[in-house]
């Protein structure tokens, strides 16, 4: 299984603006990023699980452990 970090690509734009109650990332664990988008999408906030499935406006990139120090999270809410 790999880790997956999942974002909107423009979270200013629609789906995601306004923000409220929206979901603006997911780190997941899967074995692909098909995978890996389908489980964000099963606990989507207001912008609904469609955005988290299309790669238009969502990225989805593999963590890979790098040789620097990284937050990779923060949850302000």
């Amino acid at each position: 299984m790999k880790l997956w970090l999942l974002r909107p690509i423009d979270q200013s734009a629609p789906p995601w603006s306004p923000w409220r109650d929206k979901v603006l990332g997911f780190v997941v664990c899967a074995s692909d990023e098909e995978s890996a988008r389908s489980l964000a999408a099963t606990d989507p906030g207001d912008e609904e699980s469609e955005p988290w499935l299309d790669p238009t406006i969502s990225s989805c990139v593999e963590l890979i452990p790098g040789p620097h120090e990284t937050v990779i999270m923060r949850d302000q809410g």
